[in-house]
């Protein structure tokens, strides 16, 4: 009996990494927008429904997102060195068992995206459309970073549906506002496997933008927060967001100082660093309504 419970232990431990459970940056990353959107689609007074609904969902779907990744990459996860030791790699979680976790996640989203309403329902869809195809393109372009942005994104049109609003420029000044950032620290974490990369045939942007990565980096960081600028200037938003900015312009600058050598382990405190820019303006945008009501 000790045994069999060790077992279920140490598979239940396996499910967990496979997640990526035990490293909930993904998690942050893709809550922390979806933050901004609920309060900005809400004025500031967010429904408890909607926004238990969507914060779960970030979490189930971050999760399926990282074992659909995994089993895409399950045969070149081997050959790089920060992915070598995951799951599927060593044998802990066979394939069958991967597909039926990454089912049963997509199952308990479903359940949570059905408590809304059915237009909600419908543009889970393109989400879900996204987050599946991610883990593949990367071996079909050099963009994959964009597809990942695609997806993190989607919460914010999807908030403003449930919420009732409707889809105008705000929301994809928000959309793409983020996807702009979601590509410059994806490209962070690409650098980390550059040369793996290289070996094994596997595209990104670190790899396509080459010597002018660093560049590239800064004009998307630029770009979205030139987005979020437009928005707080037509929301009015007041002194606690630009705040935020200036914050959010130190944490960035701090980000190129840590990559400026292309260095591997500095290249990912980069990408982890990123957590406190998305928090940084969740608490600014927050804030404003906090002050100021509507």
């Amino acid at each position: 009996m000790s045994d069999s419970r060790q077992l279920s232990r140490e598979k239940l431990n396996a499910y967990w990494r496979l997640m990526r459970a035990d490293k909930p940056i993904g998690i942050y990353l893709l809550l922390w927008p979806c933050v901004w959107a609920l309060w900005v689609a809400s004025a500031g007074v967010p429904d408890l429904h909607i926004f238990v609904v969507f914060i779960l969902g970030v979490v189930v779907m971050r999760s399926a997102g990282c074992v659909i990744n995994d089993y895409a990459d399950r045969k070149v996860d081997g050959l790089v060195e920060r992915s070598s030791t995951r799951p599927l790699v060593n044998g802990e979680v066979s394939e069958k068992e991967a597909l039926g976790l990454f089912l049963l996640l997509l199952f308990c989203a479903l359940l949570l995206v059905l408590t809304l309403s059915w237009q909600t329902v419908l543009m889970s869809v393109g989400g879900l459309i996204l987050a599946t195809i991610y883990p593949f393109m990367k071996r079909y372009t050099h963009f994959p970073q964009v597809i990942l942005g695609a997806a993190f994104s989607w919460s914010i049109p999807m908030v403003f549906v449930a919420t009732g609003q409707p889809l105008n420029w705000v929301v994809w000044a928000l959309y793409f506002a983020n996807l702009a950032w979601t590509v410059a620290y994806d490209t962070e974490y690409a650098m980390v496997d550059k040369n793996d990369d290289l070996i094994v045939g596997v595209k990104s942007t670190a790899i396509l933008f080459g010597q002018y990565d660093k560049l590239i980096i800064m004009l998307l960081q630029i770009s979205c927060l030139s987005l979020l600028v437009a928005v707080a200037v037509w929301l009015k938003l007041s002194w606690p967001f630009y705040l935020a900015l200036v914050v959010s312009i130190g944490l960035f600058l701090y980000q190129h100082r840590l990559i400026k050598d292309r260095d591997r382990s500095l290249c990912f405190k980069a990408f982890l660093h990123n957590h406190y820019v998305g928090l940084v303006f969740a608490i600014g945008i927050i804030g404003h309504y906090i002050i100021y009501p509507t």
